[in-house]
């Protein structure tokens, strides 16, 4: 389904215009990917400006603002303050969301069956090879599990989702974090590769037995069965806005370097485990400030008027404390000494 969303935001720039002088592009995470369609959707209703984007995952996002071949760069992955630095880049995040084991197993609806990290961990590891494995079972009390092989399904291209996944998988499992370890692209143990959130959904989606993971909005919209997976207070929390804000809520945003803030297995009752919020990547000094501002005059837009139709695609708007924490931060984007771009 999802992918379609690089061929509308192309669709969305050829109708403002190519030549358009306040048209801009992006390049990067496929997790933020529907909400950024209705949101440019919107900005090209309201002011006849246009972003073209390409969700092409996170490590391409990274690549391509690095390469200067886009406006923004878009991550779920947070580069270190260290990378930032060295790159010559600021990041600032959009909106919090979720991500989700989806299964693909007879009789499994969604939400009904029960992971933890560690089993999860041992699944994608291999050492967890069919549905009825007493780990599983010991879970699900008085489920009848089918001795069906499991297929692991992960991203085959450099994922922020990946990174969310792994991240929360080494935090559970020391065999995972020694073995493979955390981040956007790793050597998996076994396994099919999808391309993008889309791709994974789609595999797991028409192979039987299969487990993979994507953002909560793939699962919903493309009828997938969900797993709930226990949290650092041994609660199975239904994945959804108020599980994902709770995972949020001590977010260290703005005292963070960088806003290099991680939301994986935070602590709470209901938190969903596997959080996360994704990020728009820009150049502090950069060589076209006009193309800078338009970036920043839109995600501030977004700011303004983009939290329902957010909230209605499963992501958490972030507070307006924070909003008002990175358009501060905003102002440290300069060209010739001066803020690239001023809020109104």
């Amino acid at each position: 389904m999802f992918r379609k969303f690089a061929i509308a935001f192309a669709g969305v720039a050829s109708m403002a215009g190519t030549a358009h002088a306040d048209n801009f592009t992006g390049a990067g995470a496929t997790f933020p990917a529907p909400v950024y369609t209705s949101w440019a959707q919107a900005y090209r209703n309201a002011t006849g400006n246009a972003m073209n984007y390409q969700a092409i995952g996170s490590g391409g996002g990274i690549r391509q603002i690095k390469a200067k071949t886009v406006d923004f760069g878009a991550s779920d992955k947070p580069l270190m303050p260290n990378e930032l630095q060295s790159a010559g880049l600021v990041q600032f995040p959009t909106v919090i969301g979720g991500v989700v084991p989806i299964v693909n197993v007879p009789g499994v609806q969604p939400g009904k069956l029960k992971l933890s990290g560690a089993v999860l961990a041992d699944i994608f590891l291999g050492k967890i090879k069919r549905w009825n494995d007493p780990a599983i079972a010991r879970l699900n009390p008085g489920w009848r599990a089918p001795a069906l092989p499991i297929t692991v399904v992960h991203r085959s291209d450099g994922s922020g989702t990946s990174f969310i996944w792994t991240s929360f998988l080494s935090q559970t499992s020391a065999a995972w974090g020694n073995a493979v370890g955390a981040s956007d692209s790793v050597n998996w143990p076994t396994g099919i590769g999808g391309k993008g959130n889309d791709g994974v959904a789609a595999f797991v989606k028409q192979t039987v037995g299969s487990i993979g993971y994507v953002e909560y909005v793939y699962a919903r919209k493309d009828s997938v069965a969900f797993t709930l997976v226990q949290n650092r207070a041994g609660q199975f929390p239904q994945p959804n806005q108020a599980s994902f804000a709770a995972a949020a809520a001590s977010a260290p945003w703005g005292r963070a370097p960088g806003n290099y803030v991680i939301l994986v297995n935070q602590g709470g009752a209901g938190a969903w485990p596997i959080s996360g919020a994704t990020f728009i990547l820009l150049y502090k000094n950069p060589q076209n400030p006009g193309k800078t501002a338009e970036v920043l005059k839109f995600f501030d837009w977004a700011y303004k008027t983009g939290d329902g139709t957010a909230a209605k695609l499963d992501y958490v708007p972030l507070p307006l404390a924070v909003k008002n924490q990175m358009r501060k931060q905003w102002l440290q984007i300069t060209a010739g000494g001066k803020p690239v771009y001023v809020g109104k």
